[in-house]
């Protein structure tokens, strides 16, 4: 399994927004891609603009896929002026 970790960080004055969308893509991509097995939106208690996103994937293809659909691109446009930054790395998952 292929995994992907995002680390975003919300401008202050648009968190509640990006909290709103990045949990309607977390949806989108759990119910249109038969490759994403795992979309968990997780919140710093400390820092509400701070999202940690763990995704996993069937396979490395099925990721990049993933970053072909409509509802991400549109995800993707949608937030980028909602945040201030974005860390992505990705793990292979041991059996």
């Amino acid at each position: 399994m292929f995994v992907v970790a995002v680390t975003l960080i919300a401008k202050p004055d648009k968190a509640e927004a990006f909290r709103a969308r990045v949990r309607r893509q977390a949806a989108e991509s759990l119910d249109r891609e038969p490759g994403c097995h795992r979309f968990d939106v997780c919140a710093d208690p400390q820092t509400p603009g701070r999202i940690f996103l763990y995704e996993l994937y069937s396979d490395e293809a099925a990721f990049k896929a993933h970053l072909e659909t409509r509802h991400f691109k549109s995800f993707d446009s949608d937030v980028v002026s909602l945040i201030e930054d974005k860390t992505v790395t990705t793990w292979t998952l041991l059996d």
